[in-house]
């Protein structure tokens, strides 16, 4: 299997370190392809854009003009790497699939960013994918084994690799087959010499939806890049679902056995667009939905409700309409400031944290403030928040958190920290208060988000992958579980030479 000549040489295997100022989750990607039109990469570059928040580290773009694949692929935002007017001239074709990768602060490379390019017998294949393969590190271990040269870390890698090795005769049935090996939750764009491909994993964890731009067919990991681009939502693709775009039209293969649907419900809590609509909920109402319902779950006697910006505005807007108090904006962020102003020494992160976010004084001033964020995860963000406000002359300083409290880490495409990180895993309610400093806090209960939803529970079957607050992950944990096998075996090891 030949890469693109833009891979990198593979040096590293761990993943780049966290920001230690950024305490909100991150979503691995955004992905975005079309089929059979004209500026295909200037199209791609539109929808990329609506897809920015899901990624802003990295993006790239490979199209096909007939003849030959052409793809980029640059750190930066979407309007830094492909803004320019010749776009279309560097990067022609009429089909092409894109790609934007969550950002982290240290060692960040080219080489792990996709889509991912593939030179195979039956043609070139490029691909592009949102999420995380839970048996990622098992499957690379086999085929380094088995004499596969990897240049990159990424997973996406790994699928092209079992495509590349399997014995299946046709292309699509060489796709099933290296599907049918992997595990976690995921939603992919393939490009071929002839066809778009859209996979959603069997639980439909991440989300991928179809739509037609004049006829022809486009993917996306949400609506609101259908909206960017023109084009008219079709529908989801479906759990477990595979399309084929082709001149032919839109075919739909089913290459897993028959599972019930688990996606992911922290798309609504945080990580979608509040514009888009997911699974056929709109994400502005349900998080307005969550602010109701959090104001009857746990209210409190304050002046007015600030949201901490920009994810938690729908969530505060909705506690305020419930409560019947004023909904202002006591906080106001600066979307432009770039993580390249803020450096790793703690005052320079204090300086960071406001430059991002403002006190707007005149309304904080003398007043007891609600501040409303979409979830809590490590706390530190919060910290510097809710200082922030009570120097601001705010006389009192409460919290809520319209999720509920996080307690468990993720491997389905979010970087989150461990558990012994999580605040909401380590300290009771109470606790939190005291270590934010705030005169009260509150949470969102697994029950009401729920609500949130329209929907109820079931403990024995739960209808959304929510592993996030109540620990029920919706598929084993090949690597974790290898991983904690080896960790246990060289434990005891050293134990009987401590012993012995």
């Amino acid at each position: 299997m030949t890469l693109s000549a833009k891979a990198m040489a593979y040096d590293r295997w761990s993943p780049p370190p966290r920001d230690p100022d950024d305490d909100t989750p991150r979503l691995e990607c955004g992905v975005f392809g079309v089929f059979d039109v004209e500026a295909a990469s200037g199209l791609t570059a539109l929808g990329l854009h609506a897809l920015q928040h899901r990624g802003q580290e990295a993006c790239g773009i490979a199209c096909f003009d007939g003849q030959r694949f052409h793809t980029e692929r640059h750190m930066g935002h979407v309007g830094d790497a492909f803004g320019g007017g010749d776009l279309n001239e560097r990067l022609p074709g009429q089909s092409a699939i894109g790609h934007t990768r969550y950002s982290t602060a240290g060692g960040s490379f080219i080489r792990n960013v996709q889509p991912m390019f593939a030179d195979l017998e039956a043609g070139g294949i490029a691909l592009a994918h949102n999420g995380n393969l839970t048996n990622f590190l098992t499957l690379r271990e086999q085929l380094v084994a088995q004499g596969a040269i990897f240049q990159s870390t990424s997973d996406s890698e790994v699928i092209l690799h079992l495509i590349a090795r399997s014995r299946k005769a046709k292309f699509v049935e060489r796709f099933i087959d290296a599907l049918q090996q992997i595990e976690g939750g995921y939603a992919l764009v393939a490009l071929t010499n002839k066809k778009l491909i859209g996979v959603r994993d069997p639980l439909g964890i991440r989300p991928l939806v179809l739509g037609d731009l004049d006829g022809k067919a486009v993917l996306a990991s949400e609506t609101c890049a259908l909206d960017m681009v023109g084009a008219r939502f079709v529908r989801d693709v479906e759990h477990g679902e595979m399309v084929v775009i082709d001149q032919d039209g839109v075919q739909s293969l089913r290459p897993f056995p028959a599972m019930q649907a688990r996606p992911c419900i922290f798309e609504y809590v945080y990580f979608a667009r509040p514009d888009s609509v997911v699974n056929g909920r709109s994400v502005y109402e349900v998080r307005k939905r969550m602010g109701r319902r959090l104001a009857q779950e746990t209210p409190a006697d304050v002046d007015v409700v600030v949201p901490v910006p920009d994810s938690g505005v729908p969530a505060a807007l909705g506690f305020a309409q419930e409560a019947g108090l004023p909904f202002e904006m006591g906080i106001i962020r600066n979307h432009y400031v770039g993580r390249t102003f803020i450096e790793p020494t703690q005052g320079q992160r204090e300086l960071g944290v406001r430059m991002k976010l403002s006190p707007n004084r005149s309304v904080l001033a003398g007043k007891r403030v609600l501040l409303v964020d979409d979830s809590i995860v490590r706390g530190t963000n919060s910290v510097r928040v809710v200082r922030m406000v009570r120097e601001a002359g705010a006389k009192e300083v409460h919290l809520r958190s319209a999720s509920p409290p996080i307690q468990w880490p993720d491997y389905y495409g979010i970087d989150m920290p461990d558990r012994e990180k999580l605040l909401a895993a380590n300290h009771s309610v109470e606790e939190i208060a005291k270590i934010l400093n705030v005169d009260s806090m509150g949470y969102l209960s697994v029950d009401g988000l729920y609500w949130a939803m329209e929907a109820a529970r079931d403990p024995a079957n739960p209808q959304f992958t929510d592993h996030y607050f109540t620990g029920d992950y919706p598929t084993r944990l090949l690597d974790r579980e290898i991983a904690e096998g080896r960790n246990q075996a060289v434990e005891r090891q050293l134990s009987f030479l401590v012993d012995a």
